[in-house]
């Protein structure tokens, strides 16, 4: 359907105009409509749910009276974290477990590598191997996301 059909069909489904001219997202909201109708909406439940995340009255608007515009300026983070080379790696700091073969293998992330047992390791791949005795990715080994680091990738 073009987008003139879809607004006609929108205006049929919902009985009142849409404001939008987005093809993908007209069609979204008619095929919601239409099976919302077929199939029944939301339950009671789940409306009531919906509704209270919806309340908004305790959102802030303006500022709190007395609020120091001035020092606010020293409270804020000026400098930014520069990012690994790898976005997949986790923080520092952070605690990895994998159970293999009836054992609980624990890794901590260190900064520029990670620590197991009584050791300083430069890869999870290098922590695999020694576990295993195969080479492994590490981020598979440990089920971390083993994509490019651009947020893509599957588990």
């Amino acid at each position: 359907m073009t987008v003139r059909e879809l607004r006609t069909r929108y205006r049929e489904v919902f009985g009142e105009e849409s404001r939008s001219n987005h093809k993908q997202f007209l069609f979204r909201r008619i095929a919601w409509r239409l099976q919302a109708d077929a199939e029944g909406g939301l339950s009671e439940r789940a409306r009531r749910r919906a509704l209270e995340i919806a309340n908004d009255g305790d959102l802030r608007i303006r500022a709190p009276k007395g609020f120091d515009f001035d020092g606010a300026d020293q409270r804020c983070v000026h400098g930014k974290i520069t990012p690994d080379a790898d976005a997949r790696r986790p923080l520092p700091g952070v605690v990895l477990e994998r159970e293999y073969k009836g054992q609980t293998i624990i890794v901590k992330v260190a900064e520029g590598g990670y620590d197991y047992n009584g050791r300083r390791y430069r890869s999870l791949s290098a922590i695999a191997k020694d576990i295993t005795g195969t080479k492994w990715n590490g981020y598979l080994f440990f089920h971390l996301p083993v994509g490019s680091g651009n947020g893509d990738e599957k588990r």
